[in-house]
């Protein structure tokens, strides 16, 4: 672990908060001198004061501990590269269109991997009044249901959720054709479909 580093960084972020080190320090509960004192790399905060800490410099606690910040670069802005994010904890769907870490309930999570044209999860298609009504031919049991379908086109995304117990079936807008259907099941996992609509 390397103090100067550290130090350095908890500088570099209470200065972009705009935060003098009493100012800090008083939100801490302690004085100024520690603060200066990591911040000259002549030593690190108490465990109990990290998570605090990386709260008011809003940063992760991994990185404040690395000392170091690794930017990513600039997103590009293509939705065809979303990384779609799903916590087996909480049920949350969080999504990135560049490189990021991503955490819930404290755990770090890892992109959803597609599988493609399983037949299993394939929705049948009916186009109705300039809309798209998919069904679905699986269970919606509270143990196994289909948990989203999303829709990718170059510059947008669109994203439904299903519950237990719900009828398999979902209404897409009018949409741009040729573009990604995306369909997570809670069991099996992600699977993808190109120009099925």
């Amino acid at each position: 672990m390397d103090t100067e580093k550290i130090g350095q960084l908890i500088s570099q972020l209470r200065k972009e908060k705009q935060l003098t080190q009493q100012q800090l320090a008083e939100a801490l509960h302690i004085t100024n001198k520690t603060i200066s004192k990591w911040e000259c790399g002549k030593g690190i905060p108490d465990i109990t004061l990290w998570e605090p800490l990386a709260q008011l410099l809003g940063a992760d606690i991994l990185k404040l501990l690395q000392g170091n910040l690794s930017l990513n670069t600039i997103d590009t802005g293509n939705i065809r590269r979303l990384k779609i994010f799903v916590c087996p904890h909480c049920g949350n769907i969080l999504t990135s269109t560049s490189t990021t870490t991503i955490t819930c309930c404290g755990r770090s999570l890892t992109a959803l991997t597609a599988m493609l044209n399983d037949t299993t999860h394939k929705p049948n298609v009916i186009s109705i009044d300039g809309a798209n009504y998919l069904t679905f031919t699986h269970t919606m049991t509270k143990e196994e249901y289909i948990y989203f379908v999303a829709y990718i086109y170059d510059d947008f995304i669109w994203l439904q959720r299903l519950y237990p117990e719900q009828e398999p079936a979902i209404q897409l807008p009018r949409l741009k054709r040729g573009g990604k259907l995306l369909v997570y099941c809670l069991n099996h996992g992600l699977f993808s479909y190109q120009h099925i609509i």
